[in-house]
């Protein structure tokens, strides 16, 4: 197989104006109305739709399903490529809801960046501390949007504080607040010395008008009040005073958060945070694979696959495989070797990702997320690669926390069925798991919770034209057992569990609750059990 070396200055060149992020918050804390906007700004959108709109059916443009436009929340992954101010930005947009927190932690294995997106009234909420430890296990750059400030919040300084203090995250405010709720007036942009000064718009559909006024001009004081400007004036000193510098080596450490607020809704700081964002982001950079730290600017193509959807377009039945570019440039029609299988793949039919919207696409750089129309060969975690063979880390699954037998009432609908719980579970939809009773052959859904059942079951009717029944079964615990079978056999009987099997044939344990699982690690002290799935290489699915 040929390999097509494109000169490293040119890759260089292009990782230096990619960045790539994505975001993670609590439901409601208004994610799918900050991406709009940053979409709106880069010109990729010419007007946002607000939450109202949405309800009165215009939907944002990274909610694709039908499900969630009825919902009016984010339950899938999406990519939205832009450009904006030189750059080239691919903005990984993440379910909200945390039933579907396992699809964030795969999209997180193909960020370089997140934002975390936090509700100004309500801080750290638990969904938002959950996704940060994904981002600490990996030492990802973290930036802080608090959002909603021309809404009743916290004290500012109070919500710095937060981070610091439950988040062990030293804290940087690139810009700061005058005044909150209806006394809101604009941020003061620290790495400017100026203050924006905002005209509120009908709920941010077009960019905000702002009026920018240097640090030092005699008109702000009349402009935002006497006492307000004391107020700032007062926690800019302090912030100055006390607070840290701004170190970007610990920042892309994953140990310093820049801080923004504003009102994703009203467009307040919005471009503000975006042009900081682009200064401070880290690049695309090297990723651990067989081979060691494989670097951006390799000339070899590889990249690796963290999502798989089926039927983004139900008119033409397709899979999309999502897959990230980790080195060299990816060229349409090449051909690339599958590390999981060892067969040659050619990459025909690529696509720019854009929420449903896609277009053919020539070329891509490290940074990049293509889609690929996957014809049943691709699988989340596998490496894709020219030259040399290597493969990338895994990507793990997570304990489930809900279980339930899946019936299809219909057996002349078996064809379907199979065909649909497959494809659903090649995309991470759901964890399937089966009995360790071969006589049981219904499929075990296995959930974080129970919107990813609903889903489940909406698509098989809508997608595949399969009505379904769930018979829920009473545990909420999973443990992979480290050894395998033989580990579970040496063990002998285990009271208060159930074993059951996972889609490669793995032992799992599941258990009532946390405290029958740490009764029985201590009752099995040579038992090891993982929370999460061993990564999966060089093996196939068992088929239902």
């Amino acid at each position: 197989m040929t390999s097509t070396l494109v000169p490293s200055s040119e890759i260089a060149e292009a990782v230096e104006h990619r960045r790539n992020f994505a975001i993670i918050s609590h439901p409601d804390a208004g994610k799918t109305t900050l991406t709009e906007k940053l979409l709106l700004y880069g010109g990729a959108i010419h007007e946002a739709g607000s939450v109202k709109a949405r309800r009165a059916q215009r939907h944002a443009v990274s909610d694709w399903m039908d499900l969630e436009q009825q919902r009016g929340i984010s339950i899938t992954s999406t990519v939205l490529q832009f450009s904006y101010s030189d750059y080239w930005i691919n903005l990984l947009d993440t379910p909200g809801h945390q039933d579907f927190s396992e699809d964030t932690y795969r999209t997180l294995a193909a960020a370089d960046n997140a934002v975390m997106l936090e509700d100004a009234a309500k801080g750290l909420e638990p969904q938002t501390r959950k996704l940060f430890e994904v981002c600490r296990m990996r030492d990802m750059p973290i930036f802080t949007f608090f959002n909603k400030l021309d809404r009743p919040g916290r004290d500012p300084i109070e919500l710095l504080d937060e981070i610091e203090q439950e988040l062990g995250l030293s804290t940087y405010a690139v810009n700061w607040p005058i005044g909150t709720g209806d006394r809101f007036k604009g941020v003061f942009d620290r790495r400017q010395q100026q203050f924006h000064l905002f005209e509120r718009t009908a709920h941010g559909s077009k960019e905000a008008k702002d009026t920018v006024i240097e640090l030092g001009d005699p008109r702000i004081e009349e402009l935002i009040g006497q006492e307000l400007y004391y107020q700032f004036k007062e926690e800019l000193e302090m912030l100055d005073e006390i607070g840290p510098e701004l170190d970007l080596e610990m920042v892309h450490a994953g140990q310093m958060t820049p801080v923004f607020f504003g009102s994703a809704m009203t467009n307040f700081g919005v471009e503000l945070f975006l042009d900081a964002f682009l200064d401070y982001a880290l690049k695309p950079g090297p990723h651990e694979s067989t081979l060691g730290l494989v670097q951006p600017t390799q000339e070899d193509f590889s990249g690796f696959i963290f999502k798989l959807q089926a039927n983004m377009d139900p008119r033409h039945r397709d899979r999309v495989a999502f897959i990230r570019v980790c080195s060299g440039k990816f060229e349409k029609d090449m051909v690339v070797s599958h590390a999981r299988t060892g067969k040659s793949v050619r990459l025909s039919h690529p696509q720019k990702l854009f929420g449903q919207g896609r277009e053919s696409l020539e070329v891509a750089y490290p940074g990049d997320v293509i889609g690929l129309n996957n014809p049943g060969v691709f699988a989340i975690g596998d490496t894709i690669y020219q030259g040399e063979k290597l493969e990338y880390e895994g990507i793990p699954f997570f304990s489930p926390e809900m279980f339930a037998y899946l019936k299809n009432p219909n057996p002349s609908k078996f064809k379907q069925f199979r065909k649909g719980v497959s494809e659903l579970r090649e995309e991470g939809a759901v964890q399937i798991m089966y009995s360790a009773d071969e006589s049981r052959r219904d499929p075990i859904l296995a959930a974080v919770g129970q919107l990813q059942f609903e889903v489940v079951q909406y698509r098989l009717k809508n997608e595949y034209g399969v009505d379904t029944l769930l018979e829920p079964i009473g545990y909420s615990v999973a443990r992979w057992v480290t050894g395998g079978w033989p580990a579970l056999k040496k063990a002998g009987r285990i009271f208060n569990t159930a074993t059951v099997k996972d889609s490669y044939g793995r032992p799992v344990l599941l258990f009532k609750n946390e405290w029958n699982c740490r009764q029985t690690e201590g009752d099995h002290p040579e038992l090891k059990l993982s929370n999460t799935a061993p990564v999966v290489s060089g093996m196939e699915p068992e088929d239902i």
